[in-house]
């Protein structure tokens, strides 16, 4: 059904929008532009949200008019219940993103540094450096995991910042390091774990530390819908932590950071468990695929724990980057700290057949 933006906005004004909206067709969010770019830069799942949470944002116009305060409510009750502790233990943002600026906000100060892996997601050390703390970068070491005791040993800590897995190397920092690591870190400081990309793991050297809340004030976890439950565009992200800890953070948070459309769509995406499963089955079949043919050509790559992949290409990335771009193929940016790396978001089958045929053209130029 194809409606003019005039002719939707006179079914509004005459109320019937209400009927015309549950017949619109949902389809999947195209990374493949009009243009003919394909998007491999941001992780982003391109397979859309859940049917559910489609459905439930149709359902939600009528609460337009409204502020998100029942919703947040409810959302938070989902995830504490998901995680097994109390609404106190849970804190709603706009995307991990918001809460990561929470953390650097709360936490970090000229006095209290962030120490954080060289290289990892940037924007926290963006945040802290606003509030005027000192950042300080941390190399990954040889596996590629976050060097722990290096961080550790950073004196006047006030966040210590790990991704796992880890952006952008899709690599993992094993369960019992960090056991060991949240066991000895000074309890005055914040550990952040961010497990944006939890969803996708299949190491069985991998766990999510949120168990590990109930006996560590000092930790954070941070979660997201913007890649598993692909909702991206929406902004819909939580952290769990004790009670004291989410009171500090929520000191730091706007009044009504998202929109009734986010929350209800997180909260049935959070329901649809078999949707998650699917997703994870597309990226796993997809992804290796793609390392097949990377390997045939002599490629090789960071072990990927997520829905991207690092490829070493040994030589300069930047070119490289500049080059896809021309051929309409958009993957991640220059990280300094690899700069012979290449980060590329594991799309649909059709989208890495266009990465693979740019590539081979680039690589052999």
């Amino acid at each position: 059904m194809t409606l003019s933006r005039r002719a939707f906005a006179q079914l509004i004004g005459t109320g019937a929008a209400a009927a015309v909206m549950p017949r619109l067709a949902y389809s999947a969010p195209r990374t493949v532009r009009p243009n003919g770019i394909v998007r491999l830069n941001a992780n982003e799942n391109p397979y859309g949200p859940s049917p559910a949470a489609i459905a439930a944002m149709r359902d939600a116009f009528g609460m337009s008019a409204r502020y998100p305060d029942d919703e947040v409510d409810n959302l938070t009750a989902d995830v504490a219940k998901l995680h097994g502790v109390g609404v106190d233990g849970v804190i709603i943002g706009a995307g991990s993103s918001e809460i990561l600026k929470l953390a650097a906000a709360a936490f970090t100060s000229p006095s209290r540094k962030l120490v954080m892996a060289a290289p990892t997601f940037e924007s926290i050390g963006r945040y802290a450096t606003v509030a005027g703390a000192e950042v300080v970068n941390v190399p990954l070491d040889a596996a590629y995991a976050h060097d722990l005791a290096k961080m550790a040993a950073v004196s006047d800590a006030g966040v210590i910042y790990i991704c796992n897995p880890n952006n952008p190397t899709a690599s993992i920092t094993p369960a019992a390091a960090m056991r060991s690591f949240l066991a000895s870190v000074n309890p005055s400081t914040i550990v952040l774990v961010d497990e944006a990309y939890h969803h996708y793991v299949t190491s069985p050297n991998y766990e999510s530390v949120i168990p590990l809340i109930a006996t560590r004030p000092n930790l954070i976890v941070a979660r997201t819908f913007s890649k598993i439950y692909a909702m991206a565009g929406l902004r819909a992200g939580y952290a769990v932590g004790q009670p004291e800890v989410i009171r500090k953070l929520d000191t730091q948070k706007a009044y009504d950071s998202m929109s009734v459309m986010a929350l209800v769509a997180a909260r049935a995406s959070l329901a649809d468990t078999a949707h998650v499963v699917e997703g994870r089955k597309r990226n796993a079949e997809t992804k290796r695929e793609l390392l097949g043919r990377l390997a045939k050509l002599g490629y090789k790559v960071v072990p990927s724990e997520a829905n991207f992949v690092m490829i070493d290409l040994g030589r300069e990335v930047k070119p490289v980057i500049g080059a896809l771009r021309d051929r309409k193929v958009h993957v991640g940016r220059l990280f300094p700290a690899m700069p012979k790396h290449l980060r590329v978001t594991i799309g649909t089958p059709e989208e890495m057949d266009r990465f693979m045929e740019a590539f081979s053209s680039t690589m052999a130029s």
